[in-house]
């Protein structure tokens, strides 16, 4: 599928922003971001979180929530206070809550009309 990167613009609590150029993760439920850009932006740590990696190891790392804006479109996600030995990825939380979607054969993102859901 090739992967897809792109620009996102994270805004701190004081309203101090941040673009970060990001490889979009769709196997990544939080989006990881270093702790020393989401510290710059003024966010604390929420809570500690355990998560399991492809090696199948349980790490535990510190998360909390922040604006991120896309196209204009401004939603709140979770972000994951990434160590300097960690990828820094978007994950599906935040895609989903943007609206977007990958595009594989232009390996870019694009706006989805509707987001799934279970309705009765």
């Amino acid at each position: 599928m090739g992967q897809v990167y792109d620009d996102f613009i994270f805004i701190g609590p004081t309203g101090t922003r941040k673009t970060l150029r990001l490889l979009v993760d769709t196997g990544s439920t939080f989006s990881w971001i270093r702790e020393e850009s989401l510290h710059e932006l003024g966010l604390n740590a929420q809570l500690d979180w355990k998560f399991t990696t492809i090696e199948n190891v349980t790490i535990t790392r510190k998360i909390g929530e922040i604006v991120i804006e896309y196209a204009g479109v401004p939603r709140t996600t979770v972000v994951v206070f990434a160590l300097p030995s960690d990828a820094e990825v978007l994950g599906l939380h935040a895609l989903e809550g943007l609206c977007l979607e990958v595009d594989p054969t232009n390996r870019r993102l694009k706006k989805t009309d509707a987001v799934l859901a279970l309705a009765t």
